[in-house]
């Protein structure tokens, strides 16, 4: 009998053990935030706001690329934007870089997504040439030039706040708004892709 009784306390034990580690574990997921604080969220916002920017400017690219009939793709050109952009990067480590150069190869992608659908739409409308394009040098560079410290910047206050979940989440919730969506999304997708990693 007093076997009997030492089993059933022992089972009464194990379940009240297991009650209390089940009340931990639920304790401690609630624990972990379903959205980031504010000054987070106006971190994210802030680095989305300058993506979108970054792809209007393709827009701009693709007026003066259909006047002159330059090519969408320049491969040497974009090597030689990321090689400097590289060499500023001063107080980075090779890691750091790499993740810099993958971003902004992503933003180059996002924005040829653009320029391609925008050629592709008026080659098929049979469009003339824009009165008064954008000038690259005198009204894109300095724009673009504007706009890479400024991501850089936002890149390196976001990049952390995308190991927490919640934040990862908001970002990209938030960049449906945000950031254009052309081409079903692709664009959007291609310029978030290096940060969703």
């Amino acid at each position: 009998m007093n076997s009997l009784r030492r089993a059933a306390r022992l089972a009464h034990l194990s379940v009240l053990l297991q009650a209390f580690v089940l009340a931990l574990l639920l304790a401690g997921c609630q624990s972990v935030p379903t959205t980031p604080d504010d000054a987070a969220r106006q971190k994210i916002d802030g680095l989305l706001i300058l993506i979108d920017q970054r792809l209007d400017v393709a827009v701009k690219v693709a007026q003066t690329k259909w006047n002159s009939g330059a090519p969408i793709n320049d491969p040497a050109r974009e090597r030689q934007i990321l090689d400097d952009l590289t060499t500023s990067l001063k107080t980075s480590d090779a890691q750091d870089k790499s993740f810099m150069r993958r971003f902004f190869q992503a933003q180059f992608d996002a924005g040829k997504i653009i320029q391609l659908a925008l050629h592709a739409q008026w080659r098929q409308e049979a469009h003339a040439p824009f009165a008064n394009p954008p000038d690259l040098a005198r009204d894109i560079r300095p724009e673009l030039d504007r706009l890479t410290p400024l991501l850089i910047a936002a890149v390196n206050q976001v990049r952390p706040l995308l190991q927490q979940p919640a934040a990862k989440r908001y970002l990209q919730q938030r960049a449906d708004t945000l950031v254009r969506g052309d081409s079903n999304g692709a664009v959007r997708a291609e310029a978030l892709r290096v940060l969703l990693e």
